[in-house]
Protein backbone atom coordinates (compact mmCIF):
# COMPACT_ATOMS: atom_id res chain seq x y z
CA UNK A 1 0.00 0.00 0.00
CA UNK A 2 1.39 3.34 -1.00
CA UNK A 3 0.62 5.83 1.85
CA UNK A 4 1.04 9.02 -0.44
CA UNK A 5 -2.17 6.80 -2.57
CA UNK A 6 -5.23 8.96 -2.48
CA UNK A 7 -7.28 8.44 0.31
CA UNK A 8 -9.99 8.07 -2.07
CA UNK A 9 -8.19 4.68 -3.22
CA UNK A 10 -9.46 3.19 -0.01
CA UNK A 11 -12.38 4.69 1.08
CA UNK A 12 -16.03 3.55 1.13
CA UNK A 13 -18.15 4.99 -1.32
CA UNK A 14 -21.49 3.12 -1.20
CA UNK A 15 -22.64 5.47 2.03
CA UNK A 16 -25.66 5.11 3.86
CA UNK A 17 -26.48 8.51 5.52
CA UNK A 18 -28.97 9.92 8.05
CA UNK A 19 -30.79 13.16 8.27
CA UNK A 20 -30.83 14.61 11.93
CA UNK A 21 -34.12 14.23 12.43
CA UNK A 22 -34.55 10.90 11.01
CA UNK A 23 -35.03 8.46 14.62
CA UNK A 24 -32.58 6.64 16.42
CA UNK A 25 -35.03 3.42 15.81
CA UNK A 26 -33.87 4.16 12.23
CA UNK A 27 -30.40 4.11 12.90
CA UNK A 28 -30.79 0.74 15.09
CA UNK A 29 -32.40 -0.57 11.67
CA UNK A 30 -29.33 0.20 9.16
CA UNK A 31 -26.74 -0.75 12.13
CA UNK A 32 -28.74 -4.11 12.54
CA UNK A 33 -29.16 -4.84 8.43
CA UNK A 34 -25.37 -3.21 7.51
CA UNK A 35 -22.19 -3.94 7.75
CA UNK A 36 -21.27 -0.39 8.91
CA UNK A 37 -19.72 0.90 12.26
CA UNK A 38 -20.01 4.84 11.25
CA UNK A 39 -23.34 6.43 10.19
CA UNK A 40 -22.89 10.13 8.33
CA UNK A 41 -25.41 12.72 9.71
CA UNK A 42 -26.39 14.95 6.89
CA UNK A 43 -28.65 17.98 7.04
CA UNK A 44 -29.40 19.42 3.28
CA UNK A 45 -26.69 17.38 1.74
CA UNK A 46 -24.01 18.52 4.22
CA UNK A 47 -22.28 16.97 6.97
CA UNK A 48 -23.92 17.90 10.30
CA UNK A 49 -22.17 15.22 12.36
CA UNK A 50 -21.12 11.41 12.59
CA UNK A 51 -23.35 8.27 14.82
CA UNK A 52 -20.64 5.36 15.40
CA UNK A 53 -22.04 2.10 16.66
CA UNK A 54 -20.34 2.41 20.13
CA UNK A 55 -21.89 5.80 21.08
CA UNK A 56 -24.81 4.31 19.69
CA UNK A 57 -24.82 1.09 21.92
CA UNK A 58 -24.02 3.08 24.67
CA UNK A 59 -26.69 5.83 24.39
CA UNK A 60 -29.26 2.60 24.17
CA UNK A 61 -28.01 1.11 27.63
CA UNK A 62 -28.63 4.77 29.17
CA UNK A 63 -32.56 4.77 27.86
CA UNK A 64 -33.32 1.36 29.62
CA UNK A 65 -34.45 3.18 32.69
CA UNK A 66 -35.78 6.17 31.55
CA UNK A 67 -38.49 7.79 29.83
CA UNK A 68 -36.30 8.12 25.99
CA UNK A 69 -37.17 5.52 23.45
CA UNK A 70 -35.53 5.25 19.65
CA UNK A 71 -38.26 6.61 18.41
CA UNK A 72 -39.14 9.99 19.73
CA UNK A 73 -34.95 10.70 19.71
CA UNK A 74 -33.57 12.33 16.91
CA UNK A 75 -30.03 11.79 15.46
CA UNK A 76 -28.66 15.22 16.16
CA UNK A 77 -29.02 14.21 19.71
CA UNK A 78 -26.41 12.10 20.00
CA UNK A 79 -24.64 12.43 16.59
CA UNK A 80 -20.94 13.65 17.43
CA UNK A 81 -20.09 17.12 15.68
CA UNK A 82 -17.37 19.14 14.61
CA UNK A 83 -15.33 15.69 13.17
CA UNK A 84 -12.51 15.58 11.55
CA UNK A 85 -12.72 15.54 7.83
CA UNK A 86 -10.60 14.73 4.42
CA UNK A 87 -10.60 15.69 0.78
CA UNK A 88 -10.92 13.16 -1.58
CA UNK A 89 -7.80 14.32 -2.11
CA UNK A 90 -5.70 13.89 0.50
CA UNK A 91 -3.15 11.10 1.63
CA UNK A 92 -3.42 7.63 3.15
CA UNK A 93 -0.83 8.84 5.81
CA UNK A 94 -2.42 12.05 6.39
CA UNK A 95 -5.78 9.97 7.05
CA UNK A 96 -3.09 7.79 9.53
CA UNK A 97 -2.01 10.69 11.48
CA UNK A 98 -5.62 11.93 12.30
CA UNK A 99 -6.71 8.19 13.36
CA UNK A 100 -3.19 8.37 15.89
CA UNK A 101 -4.11 11.87 17.10
CA UNK A 102 -7.41 11.14 17.62
CA UNK A 103 -9.40 8.76 19.44
CA UNK A 104 -12.32 8.19 16.29
CA UNK A 105 -12.04 5.00 13.76
CA UNK A 106 -13.75 6.69 10.67
CA UNK A 107 -13.18 10.04 8.77
CA UNK A 108 -15.83 11.53 6.41
CA UNK A 109 -14.62 11.98 2.72
CA UNK A 110 -15.42 15.29 1.47
CA UNK A 111 -15.79 16.89 -2.31
CA UNK A 112 -16.65 20.43 -1.78
CA UNK A 113 -19.19 20.71 0.53
CA UNK A 114 -20.85 17.10 -0.14
CA UNK A 115 -19.86 13.62 1.47
CA UNK A 116 -18.47 11.42 -1.18
CA UNK A 117 -17.02 8.34 1.10
CA UNK A 118 -15.58 7.15 4.53
CA UNK A 119 -12.21 5.55 5.41
CA UNK A 120 -12.12 3.84 8.92
CA UNK A 121 -9.07 2.01 10.39
CA UNK A 122 -10.33 -1.09 9.35
CA UNK A 123 -10.31 0.04 5.60
CA UNK A 124 -6.55 0.85 6.24
CA UNK A 125 -6.05 -2.64 7.95
CA UNK A 126 -7.91 -4.24 5.10
CA UNK A 127 -5.52 -2.86 2.40
CA UNK A 128 -2.07 -4.05 4.25
CA UNK A 129 -3.56 -7.32 4.82
CA UNK A 130 -4.15 -7.61 1.35
CA UNK A 131 -0.78 -6.27 0.14
CA UNK A 132 1.73 -8.50 -0.90
CA UNK A 133 4.65 -6.67 -0.67
CA UNK A 134 3.65 -6.08 2.74
CA UNK A 135 3.08 -9.69 3.59
CA UNK A 136 6.30 -10.99 1.92
CA UNK A 137 8.46 -7.98 4.27
CA UNK A 138 6.58 -9.46 6.74
CA UNK A 139 7.15 -13.25 6.87
CA UNK A 140 10.43 -12.53 5.52
CA UNK A 141 11.08 -10.96 8.82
Amino acid sequence: MNLLSKVETLMSTNLITVHEDDSLAKVEEIFNTHRIHHLPVVYTSRLAGIISKTDFKYFKRGIANSNQSLENTKCSEIMTKGVATLSKDDKINVAIEVFKENLFHAIPIMDDDRVVGIVSTHDIMKAISEDNEVINKYELS
